[in-house]
């Protein structure tokens, strides 16, 4: 009785629900790796088409973080999921001729195949058309490559019911592309602390934009600049003078001549003068990128002297 063989495990609704799982954590992690790729793509080549100076690029972090976050907890769930399945293959063979793998493994081809299809098409058009910059070939053969590994490891997969070295190695290199990637992607968005320093950054900037724009809006109202920055609250517009997010403390306000001012601030980080295009986490919420220049700064205490031109902001009273 103690080396009796235990009966095979029949293939319950158990199977079709992991074999669900499976094939949508594929896809989920299919889209957000090809999503950083994208993205790694935006950070690192520009593009000369672009409206923006050439040696800028345009790159979305919240972007990156939420495909960064989705990565690290989906993509494991994957490959443990799948390790569980096969195992499940092993103990009972009959689960890999299930109906419902079957379809879903055709179906991953059959959209695998269209997207490498499309993809190539997508190139030979825009070769065509005479607008084949580096980003863009990149981006295509980011698709092209991750595609057509999924389309090989399935179309491997219902051929051979036995996994063998070689796609071990392969699944190995896989994950650690992938682990390459999630690592990469470190580096260009920050760790969490970095991050949240930045975030303080951008909304010291922000609050000191707004703060400029009131004391333009004050100065064309009465001809003269406030003499402290309480002196721009407005219960009726509902402006309240912002202080700094991180300490509470006031901003510092010096009035330098009848239209000169500065405006002060602590910054956690240097700002990001290579990147003044990143979307997602951007500062520039009062002022579009290419009139960023002027709000550049350096770690640390750094002021920002402005000089108001009486003909280019017309006195109120001298408009009408």
């Amino acid at each position: 009785m103690e080396n009796a063989i235990a009966p095979a495990e029949k293939a319950t609704p158990k199977h079709v629900f992991l074999h669900l799982f499976v094939i949508i954590m594929l896809y989920a992690s299919t889209v957000n790796f090809v999503t950083l790729m994208f993205q790694y793509v935006n950070y690192w080549v520009a593009d000369p088409l672009s409206k923006a100076p050439s040696s800028f690029t345009f790159y979305n972090a919240d972007l990156i973080k939420f495909a960064l976050a989705s990565l690290i907890i989906i993509f494991p769930v994957f490959i443990l999921s799948s390790k569980f399945l096969n195992k499940s293959y092993v103990k009972n063979p009959a689960i890999r001729d299930m109906r419902i793998r079957k379809w879903l493994i055709y179906f991953t081809l059959f959209v695998s195949a269209l997207v490498i299809v499309g993809d190539l098409v997508g190139v030979i058009l825009t070769f065509l058309n005479g607008e084949a910059t580096l980003r863009f070939i990149l981006k295509a053969l980011s698709i092209l490559l991750v595609t057509g590994l999924i389309f090989f490891y399935y179309l491997r997969d219902l051929k051979n019911a036995t996994a063998s070295r070689g796609i071990k190695v392969f699944i190995w290199a896989i994950i650690a592309v992938v682990a390459v990637t999630i690592v990469a992607g470190f580096f260009i968005v920050g760790s969490p602390s970095v991050s949240r320093a930045r975030r303080f950054d951008y909304e010291r900037l922000s609050n000191l934009q707004e703060a400029q724009m009131q004391i333009i809006n004050y100065w064309q109202s009465k001809e003269r600049l406030p003499v402290a920055l309480t002196n721009l609250s407005d219960n009726i517009s509902g402006y309240q003078t912002p202080v700094d997010p991180e300490t509470g403390a006031a901003y510092e306000y010096v009035m330098i001549s009848t239209t000169s001012f500065k405006l002060c601030a602590t910054f956690n980080l240097a700002s990001d003068t290579d990147n003044p295009n990143m979307m997602g986490e951007t500062p520039y919420a009062v002022y579009p990128a290419g009139k960023m220049e002027n709000w550049a700064h350096a770690a640390g205490h750094a002021c920002f002297e402005r000089t108001i031109d009486p003909e280019l902001y017309k006195s109120f009273e001298k408009i009408k």
